[in-house]
């Protein structure tokens, strides 16, 4: 039984390695004992208007961009806990994290409220486009994209899984795994009927429904840590 249960999430990570290179989505599944949630990943650059679409109206949860340490360094982007001065800034009563990846809020200045799902596919693609030019520097970044905006950047840990076992690391590695840029959008699925987060077996579910590959984060840990 503990070997089937191994292939199988050896076929599962092999199919969203496959999934990612592809420019299709994958879901993960954080750990029960962290925040017990699973996020809808996209590669950064493949994403479609449709596809934010599928995010907001099939998760719910917060639409994001997570690039990797390096990226978010040439880029000048901070993480927002030690930019931002103020009393409310305090994380140590939270249970599961006191290191947040929030970093800015960024739209592409080509678009125009920056909240639709041409906007927000235009401000997420054209990330995942320049994360994996090593020449685009915080100059070129500045002129592209403005602060405040509707799309939130992550930034994970420099060690990635190493270091924090977050989505925001697991889609990164999952996105080095499968070649990609750097740069992973995603959004956590919730459930219209509790409010809370959608449960794992709806979630497994979901991914049989639209034939999209579902990985554990263990499972990612356990292959590629």
């Amino acid at each position: 039984m503990h070997g089937h249960g191994h292939e199988e999430s050896t076929g599962s990570l092999d199919q969203a390695v496959s999934a990612f290179r592809a420019g299709e989505p994958v879901l993960v599944h954080d750990a029960d004992d962290r925040e017990g949630e699973t996020d809808l990943l996209y590669p950064a650059a493949a994403v479609t208007p449709a596809a934010v679409a599928r995010l907001r109206n099939d998760c719910g949860g917060l639409l994001f961009v997570a690039l990797t340490a390096a990226v978010a360094d040439r880029f000048d982007l901070p993480f927002l806990h030690e930019a931002v001065d103020h009393p409310a800034n305090d994380h140590s009563d939270l249970g599961y994290d006191a290191h947040p990846s929030f970093s800015l809020t960024v739209n592409h200045r080509d678009g125009f409220t920056g909240v639709t799902d041409d906007d927000r596919a235009l401000t997420i693609r054209r990330l995942g486009e320049v994360s994996g030019d090593e020449s685009y520097d915080v100059g070129a970044f500045a002129s592209e994209f403005r602060t405040p905006g509707h799309v939130h950047l992550l930034r994970a840990s420099p060690g990635l899984l190493d270091d924090r076992r977050g989505h925001t690391e697991l889609g990164l590695v999952l996105a080095r795994e499968a070649g990609v840029a750097p740069a992973v959008a995603g959004c956590e699925m919730l459930d219209d009927v509790t409010g809370g987060a959608l449960s794992t077996a709806d979630a497994r579910a979901y991914a049989r429904r639209h034939d999209l590959p579902f990985v554990e984060g263990a499972a990612l840990v356990r292959a590629l840590d």
